[in-house]
């Protein structure tokens, strides 16, 4: 896998009417009327698109209107990165401001644009960026590409961005039925196209869950070697190895996307998995150093990492095992994050100080996470943020009746929260319910000594967590012979 700092990209594109172009971001054909300059820089901004590193794509598409002012797709491709299916996320005004710059009203937009295929795609935006709720332009986005993809039936383009619109129906909480038809569509590009970054990108995020990761493992091999100038591309791949277990290269993976220099990485999303992968392989002390050094890199002004510095730290404490780890002590103002984020902090607290042997303590920050928990807003992300609080609320709550004495309790207030675990949407990555119920329960049925009970509990904790360290550890002492 060659450095990010030392790849070059190399741009060939043919006549304008069809080009085709093949560089260390994949390989792309989209026929359109641009002029012959401005070829390089769409096509470099749509590979972009397809790989989800959406400023650089905006980039390269601002660059392709200003060689080709009427050129209307490099206007409609700059509105794209403006919407994030994947992630429930849009900006609306942005993505109009583009379209605007290329006429003032959709009407001008249609009158100017130089052929009927290009109208068409044009319309696609139109009606993303219309009138309505955001799930409502959603809906009407992903059946006007379905249209297009149907007048159009050699347009791969459109087939592609159908399978990525429907995913995008989901609004950020995975339907698996949608996400299994958007799948089918990206595995036939991909075994027709097996260069183009969206086919196998779309492919494992369709694919990206326990249960259906296998499906995918083809294209996850293949994206990084793709794109190789894509972080996302580098991280992307680590969605079906993490979801199958295959730490070493969610570690090496991850490495490469956050980028050959280390003094300046900080928490986010490819380092947090680095993180984790180092705790499933065991490497608690790698781990820390990654976090220490990440904490180094913090400043007043990146406090928008601190959730994932907040969920790192979690994760050490929990998965590494580290009930008096420093990090637990460094301050944190945590007034204007997330929910989650501001419940997992006080959980990994109150989870290491029973490990401890410190009840108080432990029942401080259970009081905390409770009333956190039950303040969710109840609309906050489909309901998923409640739910996940509430669990952790709970899980404190039995672990302080099991220290109390009440074994029984704790197991049935475990049970209630592994159900409630089982009724929430298939996640992609590390847990967001940082201690796993159906671990913790494992753990404290086994050492009441019902060690059947407890063999059951890790199984289905490795179903949901394959792989999963202590998941893994606690199975094995379940099934070994008493001493």
């Amino acid at each position: 896998m060659p450095r990010l700092s030392a790849v070059l990209l190399v741009l060939t594109c043919a006549a304008a009417p069809l080009s085709a172009q093949q560089s260390s971001l994949g390989e792309a054909s989209f026929p359109n009327s641009g002029a012959t300059a401005a070829q390089p820089q769409f096509l470099k901004g749509l590979l972009l698109l397809h790989s989800f590193e959406y400023e650089d794509a905006a980039t390269a598409f601002r660059a392709a209107q200003a060689l080709d002012p009427a050129f209307a797709m490099a206007y409609w491709g700059e509105a794209m990165t403006y919407t994030h299916p994947i992630w429930n996320q849009q900006d609306t005004a942005a993505a109009l401001a583009a379209l605007r710059r290329f006429a003032p009203t959709a009407r001008e937009r249609a009158a100017r644009t130089r052929t009927a295929r290009e109208r068409d795609w044009l319309g696609t935006v139109e009606v993303l960026y219309g009138e309505g709720s955001k799930a409502h332009r959603d809906t009407l986005f992903a059946g006007a590409l379905k249209q297009l993809a149907a007048r159009y039936p050699s347009d791969d383009e459109a087939k592609a961005f159908y399978a990525l619109a429907l995913m995008g129906l989901s609004q950020g909480i995975r339907d698996v039925p949608t996400y299994e038809r958007a799948g089918a569509i990206a595995l036939d590009l991909f075994r027709r196209h097996p260069q183009h970054p969206g086919a196998a990108h779309y492919v494992i995020h369709a694919f990206d869950d326990p249960q259906h990761a296998s499906r995918a493992l083809p294209a996850a091999r293949a994206y990084s070697t793709i794109a190789p100038a894509a972080a996302h591309a580098q991280h992307m791949t680590t969605h079906i190895f993490l979801a199958l277990g295959m730490w070493p290269e969610v570690v090496s993976q991850n490495i490469i996307a956050s980028g050959p220099d280390t003094s300046a990485w900080l928490p986010g999303h490819y380092t947090a998995w680095l993180g984790y992968g180092y705790l499933q392989l065991g490497d608690t002390t790698r781990a820390a150093a990654l976090l220490r050094g990440l904490h180094d890199h913090m400043t007043p002004a990146r406090a928008a990492r601190g959730p994932a510095l907040i969920e790192m730290i979690g994760e050490l404490v929990i998965d590494g095992e580290r009930w008096n780890d420093p990090s637990l002590d460094w301050p944190v103002n945590d007034s204007s994050f997330h929910w989650l984020a501001r419940v997992t902090r006080r959980f990994a607290a109150g989870y290491a100080a029973l490990q401890r042997g410190q009840p108080p303590e432990a029942r401080r920050w259970s009081a905390e996470v409770r009333a956190l928990a039950d303040s969710v807003p109840a609309e906050n992300n489909g309901g998923l943020d409640r739910a996940q609080a509430g669990v952790m609320a709970l899980q404190l709550e039995a672990l302080l009746a099991r220290a109390g004495g009440d074994t029984t309790a704790a197991i049935s207030m475990l049970r209630r929260a592994a159900a409630v675990e089982d009724s929430l949407p298939a996640e992609f990555g590390p847990p967001s319910v940082q201690k796993p119920s159906h671990e913790l329960l494992g753990e404290v049925l086994l050492a009441a000594g019902r060690r059947d009970e407890a063999a059951g509990s890790f199984q289905r904790a490795l179903a949901l967590a394959p792989g999963r360290r202590l998941a893994t550890l606690g199975l094995a002492a379940a099934r070994a012979k008493p001493q």
